[in-house]
């Protein structure tokens, strides 16, 4: 991950709209949304239509990008990249959905394949995966920011420790009570 001061000081640069700023915070944290990106799709089913590049744009975009990113720190940043990067998905399994509903298509969900979305986010069950977070996040939120950085942001237990200036044994305890609480709301 991108070094912390460095970061901070573009971000605070690029809120004030310094637009030299925004383009070497980009150039900074490019290669490392690319990486978050990639291991979320490559989580998704096959024949996915979104490719990497498109995901961090569209993210990218939605976290305010082109007019001075609103984020204090790093941890935020990488937080709301990951967020961005769930809504994008989220909303493109919707209209995937839709699409399948309007031609007739059942979707059905078998307790394997709602499972299988603990592991990894799949079309198929990614809107009952967002609902369920959205849950989580009123009952404990921190547990639903880690289950955002692991499940949507690709990271780590290291990663998220230090993203959210955490222990790692805190990352690991709550993903481990996340992923329970989870499962059993998507059975």
């Amino acid at each position: 991950m991108p070094a912390e001061q460095g970061l901070t000081e573009l971000l605070r640069n690029s809120r004030r709209g310094d637009s030299d700023s925004e383009a070497r915070l980009m150039e900074l944290v490019y290669n490392e949304l690319r990486r978050m990106a990639s291991g979320l799709l490559r989580s998704e089913a096959r024949g996915h239509t979104l490719q990497t590049s498109a995901l961090v744009h569209e993210a990218y975009l939605r976290m305010g990008g082109g007019q001075g990113i609103d984020a204090p720190n790093r941890a935020y940043f990488f937080s709301a990249a990951a967020r961005g990067m769930r809504r994008v998905l989220v909303d493109h399994a919707r209209r995937k959905h839709a699409q399948r509903r309007d031609a007739g298509e059942r979707i059905a969900f078998n307790v394997e394949e709602i499972q299988a979305a603990i592991a990894g986010p799949h079309p198929a069950d990614l809107c009952d995966v967002d609902e369920a977070l959205n849950r989580l996040a009123k009952l404990d939120p921190r547990q639903a920011q880690i289950v955002e950085l692991r499940f949507f942001g690709g990271l780590s237990s290291p990663e998220t420790a230090e993203a959210l200036g955490i222990s790692e044994a805190t990352v690991k305890r709550d993903w481990v009570m996340a992923r329970a609480w989870l499962k059993g709301e998507l059975e």
